[in-house]
C-alpha cells in the first residue's frame, strides 16, 4: 500500500497544472531562444526546467498533506463501493473509508511522533480496506453464481436419489458404478456446504471488522502525548494487523473451496 500511494502521490505531482507551467515554460523559453545574459544559452533552459520540476516533485512528495490526499484518492478509486453489488458489504465499505477517513484527520491534529503513529495506524487501516473489498467481491461471486446456486438446490436431492439406487441394484457393476457416483456426489456436498459455511462466516467476519474499525478510531481519539511512544499504539497496529491476517484467512479458504469445485465441474 505504501509503494501504490508513492506512486500515486508522484504521478499526481507530475501531472498537476504548476508541473505542466514549468515544462511548457522551459520548452517554450528554449525555443524561442531568449536569453537574459550574454552568456545564456537556450539550452540551459531545458536544464533550468529540469532542475525546477526536480525540486517541485521532491517538495510535493515530501508534503504529508498531499501525500494524505493522494492515498485517498488512490483508495476511493481502487477500492469503490458503488463496485461491489452486495448491498450489506457495499455499506460496510463506505463506512470503513469513513473511519480511515476520520483516522487521518485526527492525525493532522497533531505533530510529531504522535502524529506520525496515527498515520501509521492509518496506512495499516488501508491494507484492513483492501481485505474487506476482496472479500466483498467473493460475496458478490458467491451470490452471483448460478450454477452454485443451482447444485445447493439439486446436489442433496441427486444424492438421496443416488442412495436410493444403490439401495435396489443387485448388480454388482452397476452398484461399483453407484457407490463411485455416490462418493463424488458426496464430495461435492460437502464442498458446497463448506463454501456456505465461509460465505456465512465471511458476512459475519465484515460485521465485526466494521465494530473493531469503530473501536481501533475510539481509541486514536483517547491517544495523547504520552501515549505516543508507548505500549498502546503497538498494540493498536497489532490488532490491525490480527483482523487482516484473519480476513486474509477467511478469503483464502473461500477460494480454495471455489478453486476445488470448479475444478470438480471441469472433470464432471
Amino acid at each position: 500500500m505504501r509503494t501504490r500511494a508513492w506512486r500515486a502521490i508522484l504521478s499526481d505531482a507530475f501531472f498537476s497544472v504548476e508541473s505542466a507551467v514549468i515544462i511548457a515554460l522551459s520548452i517554450a523559453l528554449f525555443g524561442l531562444g531568449y536569453a537574459p545574459f550574454e552568456w545564456w544559452q537556450a539550452w540551459f533552459w531545458l536544464a533550468f526546467g529540469a532542475v525546477a520540476e526536480a525540486i517541485y516533485l521532491g517538495v510535493t512528495v515530501t508534503d504529508p498533506e498531499a501525500a494524505e490526499d493522494a492515498v485517498d484518492r488512490m483508495l476511493s478509486q481502487r477500492f469503490r463501493p458503488e463496485d461491489v453489488r452486495n448491498p450489506s458489504a457495499r455499506e460496510r465499505l463506505k463506512r470503513a473509508l469513513e473511519y480511515r477517513r476520520l483516522i487521518m484527520e485526527a492525525a493532522r491534529r497533531h505533530s510529531g511522533v504522535m502524529r506520525t503513529h496515527i498515520e501509521q495506524t492509518g496506512e495499516e487501516v488501508a491494507d484492513w480496506i483492501e481485505q474487506i473489498y476482496r472479500l466483498a467481491q467473493r460475496l458478490d461471486a458467491y451470490e452471483e453464481n448460478h450454477l452454485i446456486a443451482r447444485d445447493r438446490r439439486m446436489v442433496p436431492q441427486e444424492l438421496e436419489n443416488l442412495r436410493y439406487k444403490l439401495q435396489r441394484e443387485t448388480d454388482s457393476s452397476v452398484r461399483a458404478e453407484l457407490e463411485e457416483a455416490l462418493q463424488t456426489k458426496e464430495t461435492q456436498l460437502a464442498n458446497l456446504r463448506s463454501l456456505e459455511n465461509n460465505i456465512k462466516r465471511a458476512d459475519i467476519q465484515l460485521d465485526h471488522t466494521l465494530s473493531a474499525l469503530a473501536t481501533v478510531y475510539t481509541q486514536v481519539q483517547l491517544i495523547d502525548a504520552k501515549d505516543a511512544d508507548s505500549a498502546r499504539t503497538q498494540r493498536l497496529q497489532t490488532e490491525i494487523r490480527d483482523e487482516i491476517d484473519s480476513l486474509q484467512d477467511t478469503i483464502l479458504a473461500i477460494d480454495e473451496v471455489q478453486q476445488y469445485t470448479a475444478s470438480s465441474y471441469k472433470s464432471s
